[in-house]
């Protein structure tokens, strides 16, 4: 067996730092706030914290939850039905309620962390929700992006911009950056040959080439891409975490920029 233990304790690091991000976030803000809309179809803030407190209930070891959620439009796919749960769940919970649940829970699941630390990133975790087939790496991995996600969109909904240098925000940006080679030859339909290079301001640069097999694979940065994405951290988050598009000029493009422009359309890899 691997002893991962360091690897994931490090995740489970960031995953506490963006939780208490996320809960000082939600008690700054007047219940009146809990109802604007964010970059989420269907989803005002209330729904972000509700569904952070579904996901991290079932993992703190409360029992799965059920909930008629109807046919909402902006649901697609059966884990987004899974989400709607909590969110319908929670509808007509206040606001302290579902900070104070937040609160329980997440440290419930961190003392349990603490005491019984994972030490293979490859093994299955005894509890996760939904029934996704995931490792631990692949969980605790995913738990900061999440958070760190929600409390981004709750920050553009109600105008108070911030959080976008720390561990969570760093974590997230590199994790999706990963993808930028999937995006690239199969969202983006480069040809074989193809090079880009994307440059996420406080971030190293991502280079991939497209093989003659069509996939994107990690290669050093060459001094001259088929095309070069440069942008800010904040751009690229709202980009590839499917939210809004970014400032107009936030993003720079170099090279072939009718595949750059390519690219930018189909960079989000998350919901």
């Amino acid at each position: 067996m691997t002893d991962d233990r360091e690897e994931l304790a490090g995740y489970v690091e960031v995953w506490w730092q963006a939780v208490d991000d996320l809960v000082r976030l939600l008690e700054e803000l007047p219940e009146a706030e809990w109802s604007t809309p964010t970059d989420l179809p269907g989803w005002d803030v209330r729904a972000c914290a509700a569904h952070t407190a579904h996901l991290e209930s079932v993992l703190a070891g409360r029992p799965e939850e059920t909930a008629d959620i109807g046919e909402p439009p902006h649901v697609r796919g059966p884990m987004g039905l899974y989400t709607e749960i909590g969110v319908v769940g929670r509808r007509e919970a206040s606001a302290d309620a579902i900070i104070t649940e937040l609160r329980e829970v997440t440290t419930a699941r961190h003392t349990q962390l603490l005491a019984d630390p994972p030490t293979d990133g490859d093994a299955t975790p005894p509890v996760i929700f939904g029934g996704v087939p995931w490792s631990w790496r692949t969980l605790l991995r995913n738990r900061p992006l999440d958070v760190w996600m929600h409390e981004q969109d709750v920050r553009r909904a109600v105008g108070r911009p911030g959080g976008l240098d720390t561990p969570a925000a760093r974590h997230t940006a590199d994790y999706l950056a990963e993808g930028f080679g999937y995006v690239l030859a199969k969202k983006a339909q480069a040809p074989a040959g193809t090079t880009a290079v994307l440059e996420v301001e406080g971030h190293e640069p991502r280079a991939f080439s497209v093989g003659d097999d069509g996939r994107g694979r990690p290669v050093a940065p060459p001094a001259e891409p088929t095309v070069r994405l440069r942008m800010d951290r904040e751009s690229f988050i709202r980009l590839a975490g499917g939210r809004r598009a970014a400032e107009p000029g936030a993003v720079v493009v170099e090279g072939d920029e009718e595949l750059g422009t390519r690219v930018l359309a189909v960079l989000a890899t998350t919901p």
